[in-house]
C-alpha cells in the first residue's frame, strides 16, 4: 500500500529488491516514478492511486534498467519521461529489457516496457529539479523535490544495495564520487530520501547513507574490502567484485 513520506510523495515497496515506485502530486494529477515489479505489484498500485482520486499524468523513469521501465495500461496512455540518453539507451535496448521482465517476475505487462519520451526543456509535468549524472547507468537522475524536502535517487543511497558500476563504462568510480557530491548539494535541501531499493531515510539517516557510499568507495580506492553489512547478501559477491576490478583499473 502507498505511505506518504512528505506532503503530496507516496511510496509503495515491491518485495523484489525492496523496489520502491513513488508517486508525486503535480498541478493536474500525479507523477508515477519507477513503478514496479509484478504485474500484481503493478495492479495493486493501480488500486493505491485510484484511491487518492487523482489522475496519473506522466511517469518517469530515472534510469534504462528493466526494472525501472515498466508499466501498466491502468496507470494510461501517459508520456513516460526520461533525461534524452536515458529514453535513448531504453529504446536500443528494449527486447532484452522485456526478456530480463520475463526472466526475474511475471505478469508484466511486456507491450509497455521501456517506451520512454525524451523530457522537455521545460521539465514538463515533472515538479523539481532534475539531476542527470554518470553513476550506474547512461541517463540516471534523480528528481528533486526542494519544496517538499524530497530527493528521489533512483539506484543511488540505497540502504540494502552497495554502489553498483555500470559493467560497460568505465570510469566509474570517479563517475560515482561525482555524482555523490552532486546529490550531496541537493541533499543539503532534503530531510527525505527516496531510494529506488531500500528503507526510505528520513532525518540525519539521510547524511548516513551518503557516508556509507562514500567510505564504501574509498575502500575500492585503497584496493581493501570494506566493512559495509551491505555485503552480507551473498548475490552482492560478485558486482562487488567487478567494482573492485573497475577501481583497481582506473
Amino acid at each position: 500500500m502507498l505511505s506518504e513520506v512528505a506532503d503530496g510523495v507516496w511510496v509503495r515497496q515491491s518485495e523484489w529488491v525492496q523496489s520502491n515506485a513513488t508517486v508525486v502530486r503535480g498541478d493536474d494529477g500525479v507523477i508515477l516514478v519507477d513503478p514496479g515489479i509484478s504485474g500484481a505489484d503493478l495492479d495493486q498500485l493501480a488500486d493505491d492511486i485510484d484511491g487518492l482520486g487523482l489522475p496519473v499524468v506522466a511517469g518517469f523513469s530515472t534510469h534504462p534498467h528493466w526494472d525501472h521501465l515498466l508499466w501498466h495500461s491502468r496507470f494510461g496512455d501517459v508520456p513516460r519521461y526520461a533525461t534524452a540518453a536515458n529514453a535513448q539507451l531504453a529504446a536500443q535496448a528494449r527486447e532484452r529489457a522485456q526478456a530480463m521482465a520475463t526472466e526475474s517476475t511475471v505478469g508484466v505487462p511486456l507491450d509497455l516496457v521501456a517506451l520512454l519520451t525524451p523530457l522537455p526543456a521545460d521539465g514538463g509535468p515533472i515538479p523539481g529539479e532534475i539531476i542527470e549524472h554518470g553513476a550506474h547507468a547512461i541517463g540516471h537522475a534523480a528528481i528533486l523535490l526542494a519544496d517538499r524536502g524530497v530527493l528521489i535517487a533512483g539506484d543511488m543511497l540505497s540502504d540494502v544495495l552497495i554502489p553498483l558500476f555500470d559493467p560497460r563504462r568505465t570510469g566509474q568510480l570517479a563517475a560515482y564520487t561525482a555524482s555523490l557530491e552532486l546529490l550531496g548539494q541537493a541533499a543539503q535541501q532534503v530531510d527525505v530520501l527516496i531510494p529506488g531499493h531500500g528503507t526510505v531515510a528520513t532525518g540525519p539517516e539521510v547524511a548516513a547513507r551518503f557516508a556509507a557510499d562514500c567510505t564504501y568507495l574509498d575502500a575500492l580506492r585503497q584496493g581493501t574490502d570494506p566493512v559495509d553489512p551491505r555485503l552480507d547478501q551473498d548475490w552482492l559477491a560478485r558486482p562487488h567484485q567487478a567494482n573492485l576490478a573497475q577501481a583497481q583499473q582506473a
